[in-house]
């Protein structure tokens, strides 16, 4: 005779545990279902360009009519100086030599030694365009395009620490684990293409911006929505050639079974994001096989398009590249193309940072990227695609009007100044001004949010309606005091 198996009985505390932890599962569950965070299941055959969308990438309604359908962000790294770029300031001639502190009265932080006293800028300015727009001597490719281009010359940060103030830019926030402005335009939006990412960043040749991953990644939000990393040189997408011996067939089968183990293991912790991420991720990754090396290969291009972005030169090729790619990525659906120019190497004129010598510093960096901006500015609009896409120019903040070390400038959070192009926006005006000698922005003060809160706009978004719930609090990318530019969605 078999002794009877003993009843277990729970503690109160089990019992507590055990049904709280299933209660909020289920919860969980279900906000994550809502929210699209679960990719679907893999789809048995068919072509690899399907019209099918993999979990967060489902397309979804704008909350009005936009005049945006994409946005190309290119952004500065290190911090260009306004004052020797785009905000003319002839006061600095004036009162060249003098202490800024006795002008303003008051005294002033700088991040490091030996500052000395008013700079004026060493690079020529000019009027152009119908506009008049002054231009520094630095950019005469893009001072073709002056009519084309808003001016938003008083747009101001909280840090003059190169990588809190990049969060702040990339996120609206000082601090890391915030989703960037691209994860939350394909949370808001979705995906326009099932065979390419909603969003995609591409880094400088000479390395990532400073902050790394956390300036593309999704934060609070699902893993899904992040931003999707092209290299950029040599193969922008890594192993993304299918092996000879590998027939679609058998990577249709291999797919299927991860996909049903990760689902089995999804289905035990439903509150794992990344998991959901990874199914999405394998799905978009078999379109991307069949699609994606079309979408990247600039050697289609003519020979003309190839020059207009300054591919035949070795100084502008590098960044003309991503702009060239950055053009037919949009043009093929993808939603948000972060390019970051200028990167963290072991050079000081790797970035935009100019402490010690601004003139070889922004010298360097302006004939970088000046040829290969115009031509990406020129190319869209013969494309009829500069109505529908929006171009957006700045850094994490601008630089100080007084010297460092007789030959530099210093951060100034202050101030700087961004550009911002297509998409319907009146080009050929100045919107904001700094003062007198660029160090604070003075008229209409223009806030990340605010930048932000724009953004959202002109791709048909409600800044106030676009949140996510997050420990018990609704989260905006605007935060509660971004307000969108009248200038910009007027």
């Amino acid at each position: 005779m078999h002794d009877k198996p003993k009843k277990k009985f729970w503690s109160r505390r089990d019992f507590l545990m055990q049904s709280g932890g299933g209660i909020a599962g289920l919860a969980l569950a279900s906000l994550m279902h809502d929210d699209r965070a679960f990719a679907q299941s893999a789809l048995p055959g068919g072509p690899q360009c399907a019209e099918q969308f993999p979990g967060a990438f489902a397309p979804k309604p704008p909350h009005f009519t936009p005049r945006a359908k994409n946005v190309i962000s290119l952004f500065m790294s290190g911090g260009p100086s306004q004052i020797d770029t785009f905000d003319y300031k002839p006061a600095l001639t004036k009162y060249a030599g003098q202490p800024l502190e006795d002008l303003i009265g008051e005294k002033f932080a700088v991040r490091q030694g030996m500052p000395g006293p008013l700079m004026p800028s060493p690079f020529e300015f000019r009027q152009y365009g119908e506009s008049g727009m002054w231009v520094s001597e630095l950019f005469p490719h893009l001072s073709a395009h002056v009519d084309d281009i808003a001016f938003v010359k008083s747009l101001y940060g909280r840090s003059n620490d190169h990588i809190q103030a990049t969060y702040e830019m990339q996120t609206g926030q000082i601090s890391m684990g915030f989703p960037s402005v691209g994860c939350w335009v394909t949370y808001g939006l979705g995906s326009e293409s099932s065979s390419l990412p909603a969003f995609v960043v591409m880094t400088d040749y000479r390395g990532g911006p400073l902050g790394g991953p956390n300036d593309w990644g999704s934060g609070f939000m699902p893993a899904s929505y992040q931003g999707t990393l092209f290299r950029s040189s040599g193969d922008p997408i890594v192993d993304l050639e299918t092996p000879e011996s590998m027939t679609p067939e058998r990577q249709r089968a291999r797919l299927e079974v991860l996909a049903q183990l990760n689902r089995m293991d999804m289905e035990k912790y439903p509150g794992n994001s990344e998991l959901a991420a990874r199914i999405s991720s394998y799905e978009l990754a078999y379109r991307m096989q069949g699609c994606a090396p079309e979408a990247i290969d600039i050697r289609t291009e003519s020979e003309a398009t190839r020059s207009l972005y300054g591919l035949d030169d070795p100084l502008t090729e590098p960044f003309g590249k991503q702009c060239l790619m950055a053009r037919r990525l949009v043009e093929r659906g993808v939603r948000f193309v972060q390019l970051f120019m200028g990167g963290v190497g072991v050079q000081n004129t790797d970035t935009w940072d100019a402490h010690s010598n601004l003139v070889e510093n922004h010298t360097l960096h302006a004939a970088e990227s000046d040829k290969p901006i115009a031509g990406l500015i020129a190319d869209l609009k013969s494309r009829g695609m500069l109505d529908d896409t929006l171009i957006l120019w700045h850094g994490e903040f601008g630089r100080m009007p007084i010297s460092q070390r007789g030959v530099g400038r210093d951060h100034n959070p202050g101030a700087q100044t961004a550009l911002m192009i297509g998409a319907g926006i009146q080009g050929g005006q100045a919107i904001g001004a700094s003062d007198e000698w660029g160090y604070k922005a003075q008229e209409q003060p223009i806030s990340p949010h605010d930048l932000h809160a724009t953004i959202l706009h002109l791709l048909g978004l409600d800044h106030e309606k676009l949140t996510y719930r997050y420990s018990g609090r609704d989260y905006r990318l605007s935060d509660i005091d971004g307000k969108p530019i009248p200038q910009i969605i007027a």
